[in-house]
């Protein structure tokens, strides 16, 4: 489809992911072993025929750039006929400066859906997890001759508050919209994906609108003013999307993908999630090693050591007699000999020390990850992080990136506890 421009946006902090997403864009952080969560908006746009593709970025943008390079992975480094662009935030114009929110990023990068005879511009997040097909969308907004369709998909009741919601009327135009709101008068999110007809688009950043607050947010500012003034529909989409914003959310995704059947098939030669792969040699399991429904990636090595329902990124090494279980461990972490990894998420470039034990004890602790949801029982690494050995780290820990051997003075840590180098740490 020629005539429609795709514009991602990949510029979100994501603190609620906490420290993995402190040295990266959460858009840039490992999903499912080696992919990356931009990775599933590309696919999805090269899989429906949408080649003109502009990635807006703005948080700690190095290793998304550097992932997404010319978009040879996902056949987006083409000169003709569409292409990604990488846009970030510039200095030097009246119209330049950093993003303050979604619609925001937009208005900086007009000239982008501006510089095309284009007839819809489709605006996705880059931080959602999802296979879905964008044509029949598409074109369920042209037969209805609507100005915005917005995706939306019904989520748990107790989870609603989490989302954007929309109030739909009989006719199935919306007729409200609530952005994270305390009482949701409804369970029918918003997935963060617009179909916008381009001329309003551009009417709506260009023109005066007197009556208009101020443009920043798409749910917070665009989506309620135009559900006044112009035909809002929605596309309610009934296959797989996640939002993994949250660890909780992030862990429980990942394990998903180890069931017989999982609702995310990575495995769908119809439907490609494509990536950007390092040439690395296949994973090896030794003699003594058993592996229990796991994913293992390209490099990995398992010495005769025991991997069960967890998921390894390229390159990570698993030494003998070591236990991994219910984990997320990623690229070139080693695992040394005796350890035990027990329902953790392991960023890349870890070194766990020989025996020690993360992930001791129960789950009887408030946790540090999401006051809402305490006793999830998972402990975090952050990137290059050293784990001596022989010491043990009870559950709900958070292990900042970069900590050191010397950060840890030979105690148990006990749950609930931060070991990070610049906090100080009280021990027990």
């Amino acid at each position: 489809m020629s005539d429609v421009a795709v514009m991602i946006l990949a510029g979100g902090q994501g603190e609620r992911l906490s420290i993995l997403s402190r040295q990266r864009a959460k858009p840039a952080v490992p999903f499912g072993g080696k992919y990356r969560i931009i990775d599933f908006a590309l696919s999805n746009c090269v899989n429906s025929g949408l080649y003109d593709v502009a990635v807006l970025t703005q948080y700690r943008p190095h290793s998304l750039n550097e992932h997404i390079g010319h978009g040879r992975p996902w056949d987006l480094d083409r000169e003709r006929n569409g292409g990604v662009v990488i846009l970030q935030p510039y200095l030097g114009r009246s119209t330049s400066g950093w993003y303050r929110g979604t619609a925001d990023a937009v208005y900086h990068n007009l000239f982008y859906i501006s510089r095309r005879p284009y007839r819809d511009v489709l605006i996705l997040a880059g931080d959602h997890v999802y296979a879905m097909d964008y044509r029949p969308m598409i074109a369920q907004h042209r037969e209805r001759c609507a100005d915005v369709t917005i995706a939306v998909q019904p989520v748990d009741w107790r989870e609603a508050s989490r989302f954007g919601v929309v109030i739909v009327a009989e006719d199935g135009w919306v007729v409200d919209f609530e952005e994270k709101p305390e009482r949701p008068r409804s369970n029918l999110a918003s997935m963060g994906i617009y179909l916008f007809r381009r001329d309003l688009l551009l009417d709506l950043f260009t023109r005066d609108h007197p009556d208009a607050p101020e443009f920043i947010d798409f749910g917070r500012d665009v989506i309620p003013y135009l559900i006044r003034t112009a035909r809002v529909a929605t596309y309610r989409f009934d296959g797989y999307w996640q939002d993994v914003g949250t660890v909780q959310s992030y862990w429980e995704a990942n394990m998903a993908l180890l069931e017989d059947e999982p609702k995310l098939n990575l495995y769908d030669p119809n439907w490609r999630i494509h990536t950007r792969s390092e040439e690395r040699p296949p994973a090896k399991i030794l003699e003594g090693a058993t592996v229990i429904r796991s994913l293992l990636s390209n490099g990995c090595i398992v010495e005769g050591a025991t991997v069960i329902r967890s998921i390894l990124s390229p390159g990570v090494i698993v030494r003998q007699g070591a236990v991994v279980r219910d984990s997320i461990v990623m690229t070139d972490s080693v695992i040394g000999p005796g350890a035990v990894v027990d329902r953790c998420i392991i960023d890349k470039h870890v070194t766990i020390g020989a025996n020690a034990y993360l992930g001791w004890g129960d789950d009887n602790t408030p946790n540090w990850l999401e006051p809402s949801r305490l006793n999830t029982g998972i402990t975090l690494v952050g990137r290059n992080a050293v784990v001596p050995p022989g010491v043990r780290i009870g559950r709900n820990v958070l292990i900042g990136p970069e900590v050191k051997e010397s950060d840890f003075p030979g105690a148990v840590v006990p749950s609930g506890e931060t070991v990070n180098p610049i906090a100080t740490v009280v021990w027990s």
